[in-house]
């Protein structure tokens, strides 16, 4: 006879864990965010978002009739990058 034990802890973990790479996989599927998608992006509301970085020429950005948009993976590259570039106090 087989006895298998499960230890739902590690169980429980494990499908936690999975589920994180596929809902960041979703997340990142997408091609273009818009202003509001930005703002969640970046934990910043648009006022901080045009201080800061909005206007800096590497920002890559198109305006589409009376819209911004601004392509995901460069966006994000980007934001990298200005993180990095930013002074720590």
């Amino acid at each position: 006879m087989i006895s298998v034990q499960l230890d739902e802890r590690e169980i429980e973990q494990l499908f936690l864990d999975e589920l994180k790479k596929r809902l960041d996989r979703v997340e990142h599927s997408r091609t273009l965010w818009d202003m509001k998608e930005l703002c969640r992006q970046t934990s910043m509301s648009e006022n901080s978002i045009k201080d800061k970085f909005f206007y800096d020429a590497r920002f890559p950005k198109h305006k589409i009739g009376g819209k911004w948009y601004f392509p995901a993976r460069e966006a994000e590259e980007f934001l990298l990058m200005w993180i990095k570039e930013q002074p720590s106090n």
